[in-house]
């Protein structure tokens, strides 16, 4: 004896749309907190900036970002070099970061011409 269907089962449909719904927030929540994880350093007075940087970030292991784009080390003055050197440069290093790194990497970004280049710190 069959039986015809003569409704929707809604369930899974259900289902389906709440995990669409989780990965959704869970993704929206990774967008608006950055997508390089810096830990920075604190410090007591910070200024706030109004215009636009190029943002160069180095990671506690080390890895060099140029506007969250990923760079081997050599590859900093070519991913600079079409920038104008009126524009400011703001280093987001981890607080872990050697400072003979981020030293190094401040210096060859004002050898490049660069002459506002300033650290990104959290407020105390």
């Amino acid at each position: 004896m069959e039986r015809e269907v003569d409704q929707i089962n809604v369930i899974p449909l259900v289902d389906i749309m709440l995990v669409l719904l989780v990965i959704v927030l869970t993704t929206a929540t990774f967008i608006t907190t950055g997508q390089i994880p810096v830990n920075l350093a604190k410090a007591g007075s910070a200024s706030e900036r109004h215009d636009r940087p190029i943002i160069v970030t180095v990671t506690a292991e080390g890895g060099l970002f140029v506007d969250d784009h990923p760079l081997v080390d050599a590859a900093l003055e070519t991913a600079l070099q079409d920038r104008g050197r009126e524009s400011p440069v703001l280093v987001r290093a981890d607080k872990v970061t050697k400072l003979e790194r981020f030293v190094g990497i401040v210096d060859r970004v004002r050898t490049m011409g660069f002459q506002q280049v300033s650290l990104e710190v959290v407020r105390t």
